[in-house]
């Protein structure tokens, strides 16, 4: 069980590079963070991120870190930690040790379920790939390697991070999610699931092509999930009934014989569940990254 409290949860997310648009910098007892743009010629815009920076970053200018993304739930942005008061609960981790220095970076991703959109027209998946990695890991000198970067996230985030790393585990080491947007398939009725808000997916709704994207058929059938470390919690009381789902990812990885840490706790799909358990997910990342 987690140690934070609900109530604080905030961090600001590394963002990357190309850096454009105005930054906003702040800087934290032992810590920094800013929040900045990255200019993406795949989707024709600024892509807003932030950016949270470990206390000995500035101390060495030679020195690689660790990179964590983080991602964003339906309804949130690039600031949803920041603003809820994980900051304060990472720096809070640092000084007890349970976590290692790491860069955590959080972009700005919509509602777009961090896929290339059925019609082509909002390629989020590739500018992650191709356009933001790369610029974050130039910019804020972290990553570059498979053994230093993971992927976390919440609820839709979490169907992106469990999609980005089953996708590419030859990118990520880790991935740790909670309450992740886990469904085998979409009810009869989506505006009864996040109202309408899987366009992403079609317009009309194309459900082969959400059945075709969700990590549990990844999990079935994508080589080289052993190599990564993998952790998922839900709450039983999961107000959209993803506990399902990550039961059956589950049953899936462990009929696969693929390691993984999974855990239902008591809980609904709120922020008191993911601000309960963030701690989890992070010193989880923080081992698997090499830092403890």
């Amino acid at each position: 069980m987690s140690n934070a409290q609900p109530s604080r949860f905030s961090l600001c997310f590394l963002l990357a590079a190309l850096c454009a648009a105005t930054t906003v910098r702040a800087v934290a007892q032992e810590g920094a963070a800013e929040c900045r743009t990255v200019a993406s010629k795949i989707l024709n815009r600024p892509v807003r991120y932030c950016a949270l920076l470990p206390p000995r970053y500035s101390a060495n200018s030679a020195r690689r870190f660790p990179v964590v993304y983080f991602l964003h739930g339906l309804g949130g942005n690039e600031q949803w930690l920041l603003t809820g008061g994980g900051w304060e609960l990472i720096e809070q981790m640092r000084r007890q040790n349970r976590i290692g220095e790491f860069v955590l970076v959080t972009p700005d991703a919509g509602r777009t379920f961090y896929i290339n959109s059925r019609d082509g027209s909002e390629r989020y998946e590739d500018f992650f790939l191709q356009e933001f990695v790369p610029a974050i890991e130039t910019r804020y000198r972290a990553g570059g390697a498979r053994a230093a970067r993971g992927v976390g996230g919440i609820s839709m985030g979490g169907y992106g991070a469990l999609r980005f790393a089953f996708r590419h585990p030859q990118m990520f080491a880790a991935v740790a999610v909670h309450s992740a947007a886990l469904l085998e398939d979409l009810p009869a009725d989506t505006t009864l699931l996040f109202g309408r808000n899987f366009r992403a997916f079609g317009d009309p709704l194309d459900r082969a092509y959400w059945r075709q994207n969700t990590p549990l058929a990844l999990a079935r059938t994508a080589s080289g999930l052993a190599r990564l470390r993998i952790y998922l919690d839900c709450g039983l009381q999961d107000d959209y009934g993803f506990q399902i789902g990550a039961r059956r990812l589950h049953e899936i990885l462990e009929r696969r014989g693929t390691p993984h840490e999974f855990h239902l706790h008591p809980g609904g799909h709120n922020w008191e569940y993911f601000s309960e358990h963030l701690d989890d997910s992070l010193a989880f990342l923080s081992r698997a990254l090499g830092l403890q």
